[in-house]
């Protein structure tokens, strides 16, 4: 067995199939042959996929992309991707790209450590984002979160130096994993003047998800690294 295929073994996410709307139903059917990218085990030409060259953006489960959507509209001169598998996130997203006339924006529905292993160049992105990301708080389904050395390694690949992995979660274990893989990565460093978290991002939207967190007394650990 190879080291990629143990690598592949244990997923960090379940497709929950919710309930859809009609609109994102319809979304889906008819925006995704405009705004979406199948997968396929082959490198992108991103700048292809856009029509131009400018700074290239992940964003790894982005919810019901509220990210997304903000921060694409924010700024119109990088291009953005988003991957998520629940598909009335994916549906609501397009609605969005399509109600606010996005162009700098495509989605995928696929598992992203694929998408990253065979459909990103090295060196190619200028951030990765991922917000939130499943907790596997259970002690036991701990080995299924998405960020463990591995995924850190390869996050590092993907990224240009100088580029920058944002992450953000509300489980303080989750948290303390994170600061500590990606402080063993000797190809990022913190960009926290303290060594540990950052102040919240200002560029990313308090969520739905997250204001009910608050209120059941969560806290909230933002992590930025830079690519050396």
């Amino acid at each position: 067995m190879t080291e990629e295929k143990h690598f592949r073994k244990i997923l960090s996410f379940v497709k929950r199939n919710g309930r859809m709307r009609p609109g994102q139903k319809r979304a889906i059917e008819n925006l995704w042959p405009v705004y979406g990218i199948e997968y396929k085990p082959e490198l992108l030409d991103l700048n292809l996929v856009f029509g131009r060259d400018a700074k290239k953006n992940l964003e790894i489960g982005f919810g019901m992309a509220e990210n997304l959507i903000s921060v694409s509209q924010s700024k119109p001169d990088e291009d953005f991707i988003g991957i998520e598998v629940y598909e009335p996130g994916l549906g609501h997203a397009l609605l969005q790209i399509e109600e606010f006339g996005i162009k700098n924006t495509r989605v995928m529905k696929h598992d992203a450590v694929d998408v990253l292993s065979h459909q990103i160049a090295d060196s190619s992105l200028d951030s990765i984002s991922i917000f939130f990301p499943d907790p596997w708080h259970k002690k036991k389904h701990n080995k299924r979160r998405l960020i463990n050395d591995e995924f850190s390694q390869l996050m590092a690949k993907k990224i240009k130096p100088g580029g920058i992995a944002y992450m953000a979660t509300d489980w303080e274990d989750y948290a303390e994993q994170m600061l500590k893989v990606f402080s063993n990565n000797s190809a990022f460093e913190n960009t926290s003047p303290c060594g540990d978290y950052c102040e919240r991002m200002d560029f990313r939207p308090i969520t739905k998800f997250e204001k009910r967190g608050k209120r059941l007394g969560h806290g909230v650990w933002d992590l930025i690294f830079q690519k050396i």
